[in-house]
């Protein structure tokens, strides 16, 4: 599993896709940061935060997995991978690392910014900064999760960010369905419960709870265990 991360860690800096991430997470933090912080005279970091959340599911995550597996299939040299002395789950845990490394780093401004605020004389607000840096965290390891899925399923970079994005457009819109349903008591309740929205809303206000930490978790195990299941399918062709 360490030769994996190191190989993907490595790769996702040899081209521009590290980079690239990295460069939009500041410049969106940046820019809100100067608007309300700044120019606002707020010491609270909640705009910087939800710009994040939003192109963290939006933009983001879809450009930093679209490759994870799609690449090795494309170039084929998916089998090399597939036959190494590795397990599947050494792989698909390598790479998973490996971004969610880098995506923890992108997320490294938000501390900088801090020092800035309390540079200035002001309190950051610490239990709303850590709530947000750790549901953002496992909100975006989720979501590599979802994205390292759907890049098994197809050699085509595009079509794997299409199918990320669409998923994390689905999570960001899905708090609207509850009003479609609202007739319908059990099926609303289901749907406050799989909401993304509400249970990052509690780690933004500095609520962390063991429930909603084990809702992402538990999500990331299931996207990653299906990961392997389809390399498994593919290993045996």
């Amino acid at each position: 599993m360490i030769a994996v991360f190191k190989r993907e860690f490595q790769t996702l800096f040899t081209g521009p896709i590290a980079y690239f991430v990295w460069a939009l997470m500041f410049f969106f933090a940046g820019l809100f940061f100067y608007s309300y912080n700044i120019l606002g005279g707020q010491t609270a970091l909640t705009g910087v935060f939800d710009i994040l959340y939003t192109i963290s599911l939006m933009l983001v995550v879809p450009i930093l997995t679209m490759r994870a597996f799609s690449e090795e299939r494309r170039n084929r040299t998916d089998q090399a991978l597939l036959t190494a002395p590795v397990s599947l789950t050494g792989i698909v845990m390598g790479k998973y690392l490996a971004m969610l490394l880098v995506f923890a780093l992108g997320m490294a401004i938000t501390l900088v910014l801090t020092v800035v605020i309390a540079m200035f004389g002001a309190t950051p607000a610490w239990a709303s900064i850590f709530g947000n840096y750790l549901g953002l965290l496992l909100l975006g390891g989720n979501l590599i999760a979802a994205g390292m899925f759907f890049s098994t399923l197809t050699e085509s970079q595009f079509i794997s960010a299409l199918l990320t994005f669409a998923f994390s457009f689905i999570l960001l819109m899905f708090d609207s369905f509850a009003s479609l349903f609202s007739n319908a008591t059990w099926l609303v309740t289901a749907i406050e419960f799989l909401s993304v929205n509400t249970r990052y809303q509690a780690f933004a206000s500095g609520t962390i709870s063991y429930g909603n930490v084990m809702y992402f978790l538990s999500m990331q195990a299931l996207f990653l265990f299906l990961s392997v299941r389809v390399l498994d399918s593919r290993k045996w062709q």
